[in-house]
């Protein structure tokens, strides 16, 4: 399945953290690499073409020794985002914080396990709701 993502990294004094992600790693359970932001101090950028190449990502980036990890700040804009979803360190896991105006719609959970799990849509609230999407979350596999 194709669906265009984009992340961006933000984390101070994390160049040594980050090095490694920059490069190919067929160990990885994502595939890609970032690349630092250009004129922006502590922040790099990677797009997702499909969704099955993301599947682990945030797990990975929670798993690292951060310098300052109340510092990281992981942005998420998926094809059909309203608007950038933010995911930030609170004891060692990554969760998304509320963005003010908008919710996380869920489509229906796959009848098998056989495709990657779909991250839902961040959506501006008040927005007509896309048929058959909910804000409970109904594949509880990870989708990032």
């Amino acid at each position: 399945m194709s669906r265009i993502a984009q992340v961006i990294v933000l984390a101070q004094s994390a160049e040594e953290v980050m090095e490694p992600l920059t490069r190919p790693d067929d160990s990885r359970s994502w595939k890609g690499e970032f690349r630092p932001l250009p004129m922006f101090a502590d922040g790099w950028l990677t797009e997702f073409h499909r969704v099955h190449t993301r599947t682990g990502l945030l797990r990975h980036l929670e798993s690292l020794e951060w310098p300052h990890p109340e510092s990281v700040q992981v942005l998420i804009h998926d094809e059909e985002d309203d608007c950038f979803g933010l995911w930030m360190l609170r004891d060692g896991t990554l969760v998304e914080l509320p963005v003010p105006g908008h919710h996380r719609l869920h489509p229906p959970a796959p009848e098998t396990e056989e495709y990657a799990p779909a991250p839902g849509l961040l959506w501006r609230s008040g927005a007509a709701v896309p048929r058959g999407y909910s804000t409970e979350r109904q594949d509880r596999r990870p989708a990032w």
